[in-house]
């Protein structure tokens, strides 16, 4: 390896953002060393440092997390370990190493009480462990003097994974008439849009050590619910002949959870903007890219 390569270390190498991150057209001399759960335990902290020191890395992303919402209820430990002592560690590691760290984070550390869009600036306040975690995670990549950014997202969809747009299509081709919850509002993203907004960021932090840094927000932009998103699915996915269904609006209160989910998830993509020039397209124009993949372009 040239000592001009850039080396970036990404974690959650398998999940959909670590796929897309894989995806990217990187500028020539940056090579991205993807991991997973394999590959490093996120429990143990002193593996996470010894994964930092193994060579000189030009940045940290890291993108995996415990993000099973429903179970991190009953699975605390677990879900500290992975979203909060893990970015703990990598943030003292990469301050020892002097790298930027890029930390995904999540719209979950917000109530989802307010009416509009939440700004970076806005008060946390998490519903539940998962959320908690995250922001534990925050709170640690803040305190620990790596330079870094911290981006949140929310509703994250692609071709590869779990996700909400493959399981519409999954138990859309199995029954007529789905439930989907209608008072969670939001904004899907695109993982290859986020993949592609990191990107952006973590190559400024590597080249331009006056790259804005703190807390920022990506989604795609728009505003609509898990059943407005499910029906937009369902109606793009039968212009390229694929499975359709008719989608019945239900509340929050009648798809009971082991969590509790924030009502509003939209996300204000002013900070991104005005700091990295970055703007976010409709999620519709995201999902129609996901559905050319995994269905095929739009028939005639």
């Amino acid at each position: 390896m040239s000592d001009s390569v850039k080396a970036i270390l990404v974690t959650g190498g398998n999940g959909q953002l670590g796929t897309e991150l894989q995806r990217c057209a990187w500028p020539q001399g940056y090579e991205i060393v993807a991991i997973d759960v394999a590959d490093l335990d996120l429990t143990d902290t002193a593996a996470i440092a010894a994964k930092v020191a193994e060579r000189p890395w030009a940045a940290v992303i890291n993108g995996a997390a415990y993000t099973a919402v429903d179970k991190a209820e009953s699975n605390l430990v677990t879900a500290w370990a992975v979203n909060a002592m893990a970015p703990a560690a990598f943030g003292e590691a990469c301050a020892k190493a002097k790298i930027p760290l890029v930390q995904v984070s999540t719209d979950y550390v917000f109530a989802g009480d307010k009416a509009g869009a939440w700004e970076v600036t806005d008060p946390v306040a998490p519903l539940g462990v998962y959320g908690a975690s995250k922001l534990g995670g925050e709170l640690a990549v803040r305190t620990s003097g790596a330079r870094h950014v911290i981006v949140r997202t929310a509703w994250v969809v692609s071709a590869h994974g779990n996700n909400f747009v493959k399981t519409m299509l999954r138990v859309g081709a199995e029954r007529d008439t789905l439930t989907v919850v209608d008072d969670q509002r939001g904004s899907p993203t695109s993982a290859a849009d986020l993949a592609r907004a990191l990107m952006a960021i973590t190559q400024r932090l590597i080249e331009d050590d006056a790259a804005p840094t703190g807390t920022f927000h990506f989604s795609n932009a728009g505003n609509t619910s898990w059943a407005g998103f499910a029906a937009e699915i369902f109606r793009q996915a039968a212009e390229r002949g694929g499975v359709t269904a008719k989608v019945t609006p239900i509340t929050t209160d009648q798809y009971p959870t082991p969590a509790r989910r924030p009502a509003n998830s939209l996300l204000s993509h002013d900070a991104i903007g005005a700091a990295y020039g970055i703007a976010p397209r409709p999620w519709q124009d995201a999902l129609s890219d996901i559905l050319d993949e995994l269905i095929g372009a739009t028939k005639a």
